[in-house]
């Protein structure tokens, strides 16, 4: 119960604190490295605000042969607002580039995703008001709260071997 509420701590008001930043940016590194678990990746997206890049290290879930990626934090999230306002063009990275568009999937659609989501994400569920074991149903309940983005590789994007410390 501790380790659940320091980690709601960590994103008090849905937004990372120095802290939080701090492990994000770390994280980031290693997941673009390609260091193992597969499913952690950096999501890299131009900054609404900065037109930088910006990098987060994300959970990447896999469904029916789709892949997602889910906000934890809901809508207010920055990746999300990043996203939607390039359009969905991002890139992920994980020991290689991709360059994706991010489309949002339909609230309807997103239940089983954010179920599957949860049982390989452990640092998301204290910010999830279901348990990961809990029926379609609950997750439907919530759905809206929580963004879902489906990957889709671009069309004649390149793959290329990303260099350390590129971030």
């Amino acid at each position: 119960m501790a380790n659940a509420r320091f980690k709601r701590w960590l994103y008090r008001g849905g937004r990372p604190n120095p802290l939080a930043r701090a492990i994000n940016r770390g994280w980031a590194v290693l997941h673009s490295l390609g260091i193992d678990p597969g499913r952690m990746v950096t999501l890299r997206v131009v900054g609404r605000r900065s037109g930088r890049l910006i990098s987060f290290p994300l959970a990447m879930t896999s469904l029916g042969g789709e892949r997602y990626l889910v906000s934890m934090l809901g809508s207010n999230a920055a990746w999300v607002q990043n996203v939607r306002a390039a359009g969905g063009s991002a890139t992920l990275v994980h020991g290689r580039t991709e360059h994706v568009r991010l489309e949002e999937v339909a609230v309807e659609t997103r239940p089983p995703i954010l179920k599957a989501y949860l049982g390989l994400a452990p640092g998301a569920r204290p910010h999830f008001p279901v348990d990961r074991d809990a029926p379609l149903e609950a997750f439907a309940a919530v759905a809206a709260d929580f963004p879902v983005f489906r990957i889709r590789v671009e069309t004649g994007s390149t793959s290329e071997q990303h260099a350390p410390g590129g971030n």
